[in-house]
């Protein structure tokens, strides 16, 4: 009789313990909800932050490929970080940091770009080239630029950079408005290799593009963009520089 009475009360203990898991109000380990400013996993960031324009995995989408070595042997961890935490005045590309608006934190701001080169940088991608600079502090002479334009990029771009046979028009009002002229000279070196866009030194094979070359055209395609961008664009672009 006290064996049974003493497993009787184990048993309603036992209850007891259980239910209160399940207790109204109680929070499961499974529905605790995550704070944004915690999350510290890398597809995570980058698939909430940046797919959306660089594409999943970094295969590019409206903005550049990210997954593209050559990009990355160009832009080193310096200009990646300050992009995506300040982001880039005058396009479409928003500081992510929340020192600088967003919602990101520095740390995450981190695991983003750590994550960007480990998976898809290969250091000896440039071995034996000699790549133009990331950047130009001295501005490139637009009337230069019209003949490299004409050398290097008329073939598939067209005549007047209105559109041609293998590219779109890239005097377009809406494409010039969207990108500054360090974005024009980034393109222009690394290509974009997700639409069949050559790097600097394949528009004319076994002759690539000098510095100088790049920073030229550069300005001559920065000279065809609208002082006041906004609809309705020209329907024709200037005249001045034009390719014949």
């Amino acid at each position: 009789m006290k064996i049974s009475l003493l497993v009787s009360a184990a048993l309603m203990l036992s209850t007891v313990i259980c239910g209160c898991a399940d207790a109204p109000g109680k929070q499961l380990a499974a529905s605790t909800p995550i704070v944004p400013s915690e999350i510290s996993d890398f597809n995570v960031l980058y698939g909430e932050n940046c797919a959306g324009c660089h594409g999943s995995e970094g295969r590019g989408g409206a903005a550049i490929a990210l997954a593209d070595p050559v990009y990355l042997a160009i832009a080193d961890g310096t200009i990646l970080r300050r992009a995506a935490t300040n982001g880039i005045p005058g396009t479409s590309m928003p500081a992510f940091a929340q020192s600088a608006g967003g919602m990101l934190t520095e740390k995450q701001v981190d695991v983003i770009v750590r994550g960007i080169r480990e998976r898809w940088s290969k250091p000896d991608v440039l071995s034996g080239a000699n790549p133009p600079p990331y950047s130009s502090t001295s501005p490139g002479d637009s009337s230069r630029g019209s003949q490299v334009y004409a050398t290097f990029c008329s073939s598939c771009h067209g005549g007047a950079g209105r559109g041609g046979p293998k590219a779109s028009s890239i005097v377009d009002g809406s494409f010039l408005a969207l990108l500054n002229d360090q974005e024009l000279r980034t393109i222009v070196i690394v290509g974009r290799p997700d639409l069949g866009a050559p790097d600097w030194r394949n528009n004319v094979p076994g002759n690539p593009m000098s510095a100088q070359d790049v920073s030229d055209v550069v300005a001559w395609l920065a000279s065809q963009r609208s002082a006041f961008p906004g609809q309705p664009y020209p329907s024709t672009p200037k005249s001045s520089g034009e390719v014949r």
